[in-house]
């Protein structure tokens, strides 16, 4: 009651920009042999970078290579092609990390993603204000005032899972996969009023809300 009350007090002021953490999204698949390198960098990422908001999305397109994903979603593979739609190739692959919706780059290569992170990072310094309040049946996003259109986006996820593979590239592998995303959700439109929305909460252990605009460009996110 009392977070609750906090945050309806703070987008009753003015919207004053904030840090918000850098977002990492993967790419995968547990049926790909290329991805486990990714996946394990993507855990040590969230262990060392406290500002970074790590996103393990699983795509439908390995499915039926001998192994079904059981973390794959329809959405996830959508995402994927949405950011392919923005850039010079459609062309979709295996890991691939798109950081603050953004930068594109082989899901496995650190030393480009830690670059990328960083030039994030000013960009992350000024933000949109977001909050989530969730109980185990509802969950309501709040969103603070700025300037410019977004789409609100919702991602629940799991802290981790352990997987023993038993077909495809990586049979008799067992994987490791943090932040793994369960549900992805498009919420509306923001166009730069404060204002929120409401609704049953979605699968995933976790809650991850972005703020996106039709060029990939990442205005608010946060995590509860």
């Amino acid at each position: 009651m009392l977070r609750t009350l906090l945050i309806a007090l703070f987008f009753l002021l003015p919207a004053i920009a904030q840090a918000r953490p850098v977002v990492i999204e993967l790419f995968t698949s547990e049926a790909c042999s290329s991805c486990p390198p990714a996946d394990a960098l993507l855990g040590r990422l969230k262990q060392h970078e406290p500002d970074l908001l790590a996103l393990d999305l699983h795509v439908t397109y390995w499915n039926g290579s001998g192994w079904t994903d059981p973390f794959s979603l329809a959405a996830a593979t959508k995402r994927q092609q949405w950011y392919a739609s923005l850039g010079d190739s459609e062309d979709i692959y295996t890991p691939e990390a798109v950081v603050d919706g953004r930068a594109e780059m082989v899901g496995s290569d650190r030393g480009a993603i830690l670059s990328a992170i960083a030039r994030a990072r000013s960009e992350a310094a000024h933000s949109v204000p977001l909050a989530i309040v969730a109980d185990a049946e509802s969950v309501q996003v709040k969103v603070g005032s700025g300037t410019g259109t977004a789409t609100v986006w919702l991602f629940g996820f799991d802290d981790s899972h352990t997987t023993y593979v038993r077909g495809g590239e990586n049979i008799g592998a067992t994987l490791t996969e943090v932040n793994v995303v369960r549900s992805v959700n498009a919420l509306g439109t923001w166009h730069g009023e404060a204002g929120g929305f409401r609704l049953a909460r979605p699968a995933g252990m976790h809650l991850a809300v972005l703020l996106q605009n039709a060029d990939g460009h990442i205005l608010g996110a946060a995590a509860d």
